[in-house]
C-alpha cells in the first residue's frame, strides 16, 4: 500500500463520515404529527428552516460528488499501481 493509497483512504473515510453526520441532520419530507394537530410555524421559523434545509442539502450534494470522485479516483489509481 503505498501512501497516497493510505492518505486517500483517510480522506474518503472523513468525507463518508461528515455525509452521514450531514444527511442525519436534515429534516424528513414526510408529514408528521404537526399536520394532524395543526401546528403551523411562524414566517420566520419556516424561512430560517429553508436556509438551513438549502444548506444541507446543497452540502450533501457536494460531499456525495466528493465521495464518488475520490472513490473512482482510488479505484483507477489502485488498478494502475500494480
Amino acid at each position: 500500500m503505498s501512501l497516497l493509497e493510505i492518505i486517500g483512504g483517510a480522506v474518503l473515510l472523513v468525507i463518508s463520515i461528515f455525509l452521514i453526520v450531514v444527511i442525519m441532520l436534515q429534516e424528513s419530507k414526510r408529514s408528521g404529527i404537526g399536520v394532524v394537530t395543526g401546528m403551523s410555524d411562524s414566517y420566520f421559523g419556516k424561512n430560517s428552516g429553508r436556509t438551513k434545509e438549502a444548506m444541507l442539502a446543497r452540502l450533501t450534494k457536494i460531499m456525495a460528488v466528493a465521495f464518488f470522485l475520490l472513490t473512482v479516483l482510488l479505484g483507477v489509481f489502485a488498478l494502475f499501481s500494480k
